[in-house]
Parts: C-alpha cells; sequence; structure tokens
C-alpha cells in the first residue's frame, strides 16, 4: 500500500498550475471553476489507477458498484478543493463559507497555552483547518508532512503564502521528532495525517468499509511518547464553496501499555479508522486516497 501512493506520477505541468493559479487570482473563484470540468474529464480518461481506486472505493461505501458519473463527482470534489487552497492559502477564506463544528476542542487548548496532536486524514481538505488557524486565529500551528511527494504542487503553494512553509517540520528526517516535540513543549498544536504508510513504517491491520486495510501506527506511538491531548480534525467539502471542520476530541492522552503494546496500539489505531469511516460516510466525495487503499503489502 505505502509503495503505490507515494511512486504515482505527478501529473500536469508547472506551467499548467501556474495557469490556474492566474485565473483563480485574476478571474475569480466562479470563473476558475469552471475548469474543473475539462480537468475532470481528463482525469477520468487519462488516469486509469486512480479511476479504478476511486470506484472501488465508492463501490465499497455505496453499497454497489459506482457508476463513471460518481467516479467524475469524486474526481471533480478532489480538484475542488486543490482550487480553493489558492483562496485559502491567499487569506481569501471570505469567498467560502466555512462551518466550524466543536472549535472550542483546539481552542481551549491554544488559549491555555497547552501543545497538542491534530490528527487528520486525506479527507477533505487540510487548508480549511491550516490557513485559517494561521492567517485567521494566529494559532501556533506546525505540520509534520513528507515534502518530496507532488513538489510540483507544493512548491507553488509555497511561493503564494510563504508562512506555511516555515511551518512545516520535514517528516523522515533524523531530528524531526525531536523537533516535534520541541515544538508542542512550546504550545504549538502539530498537525499530522495517520491514513497512509510510506517506506518499511510499521502497520497494523483495521476494518475499514468491510475490509481490512494497512494503517500505520506511527502516530499512535507519537501520541504515547508525547503524553499529550490528540485533536482529530476533517474538512469536509460539501459541495459548492460550503465546507464544514470538524475537532473532535480523540484522547486526553493516547496511552499505550509496554507489556501489550501491539494490542493497545492496534486498539488505538482501530478507533482512528473507525472515526474516518464515519466522516467517511457523511461526505463520500471527500476520501482523496486515489490507489488501492486495501492492497496488503507483500
Amino acid at each position: 500500500m505505502s509503495s503505490d501512493w507515494a511512486n504515482q506520477e505527478e501529473r500536469g505541468s508547472p506551467f499548467a498550475l501556474r495557469l490556474i493559479l492566474w485565473i483563480a487570482k485574476n478571474l475569480g473563484r466562479n470563473i476558475a471553476r469552471t475548469i474543473l470540468h475539462p480537468i475532470t474529464l481528463y482525469f477520468l480518461l487519462a488516469a486509469k489507477t486512480q479511476r479504478q481506486a476511486s470506484r472501488d472505493y465508492l463501490s465499497r461505501i455505496l453499497g454497489r458498484r459506482a457508476t463513471l458519473s460518481e467516479v467524475a463527482q469524486h474526481i471533480h470534489c478532489f480538484a475542488a478543493t486543490i482550487l480553493d487552497r489558492v483562496f485559502l492559502l491567499a487569506d481569501r477564506s471570505d469567498v467560502l463559507e466555512i462551518k466550524r463544528n466543536k472549535p472550542e476542542e483546539i481552542y481551549q487548548l491554544v488559549d491555555k497555552g497547552q501543545g497538542c496532536l491534530l490528527l487528520g486524514a486525506h479527507l477533505g481538505s487540510f487548508e480549511v483547518l491550516r490557513a485559517p488557524a494561521i492567517n485567521e486565529r494566529k494559532m501556533p500551528l506546525k505540520i509534520l508532512m513528507y515534502q518530496n511527494h507532488s513538489e510540483q504542487v507544493s512548491n507553488i503553494f509555497t511561493q503564494l503564502n510563504p508562512e506555511i512553509a516555515q511551518s512545516i517540520i520535514p517528516l523522515g528526517e533524523t531530528d524531526s521528532m525531536l523537533k516535534v516535540a520541541d515544538a508542542v513543549a512550546e504550545g504549538n498544536a502539530v498537525a499530522l495525517l495517520g491514513d497512509r504508510t510510506i517506506g518499511n513504517e510499521k502497520v497494523v491491520e483495521c476494518d475499514f468499509l468491510g475490509q481490512t486495510a494497512l494503517f500505520p501506527i506511527g502516530p499512535m506511538l507519537l501520541a504515547s511518547v508525547l503524553k499529550v491531548p490528540v485533536i482529530l480534525f476533517v474538512g469536509l467539502h460539501m459541495g459548492g464553496n460550503r465546507y464544514e471542520l470538524y475537532f473532535e476530541k480523540f484522547a486526553d492522552k493516547v496511552v499505550i501499555d509496554r507489556k501489550q503494546r501491539s494490542v493497545e496500539t492496534q486498539k488505538w489505531v482501530q478507533r482512528y479508522a473507525d472515526r474516518l469511516e464515519f466522516y467517511a460516510k457523511k461526505a463520500p466525495n471527500n476520501w482523496f486516497n486515489f490507489y488501492d487503499f486495501w492492497k496488503k503489502n507483500g
């Protein structure tokens, strides 16, 4: 599973991405959204792996074989969230309607200067959290992430909002975990996504949408070491310009007994998978793992 998403060829070109960016910034969101239809058609016809992955996922969540039209809607939703990154990162969240559900779960911690982990997934829009947190609330936020995937997209959006780049803690470096520990100790919320594996990262099998899938154990082990509150968050695109941002207290602390480490770790990760399934069912087109998520390694 890990190699499937990490090795997918990055589609598009810097020119095309910059053209979309120019249209969005200069002609507005409504006109920019008209180009989502040819983009959707392109991926529907040319991206066989992503098309098959979308149909597999949608068929699971719908309980029947997904139609080609439903696959197109799924891809269109993904393209729409990418486009809206332009406006969120450019401090133009005013063009979007963002409903925040239980923001006090995180704001109370911020107000107390309490560091925490914000645990998300490739479900909906991450920027719905990231940009408003930095531009509006001035939340002390750090993002733990891999930077070597989709570099063309990341570099262009980093140019749009350099402050975002300063908030990133690169994952996979020798001092990554030390930087996370320091950030949390300084009262930062450290955000990370917990639904993809890469390389030789340790995983556990969890029930997800009717079949077992591999989930990384790293986020739970990190939480157990840091002993800080964990807040689950998802930013769901509900159509048009509407987003719903959910905050949910996942745990005051993740406690894993060393004597039963494997069993307790699996229970914590399964709990995370259960909540992802809940939110995926709330807005099915927001699941953006366009690869064979249920494939077993080896």
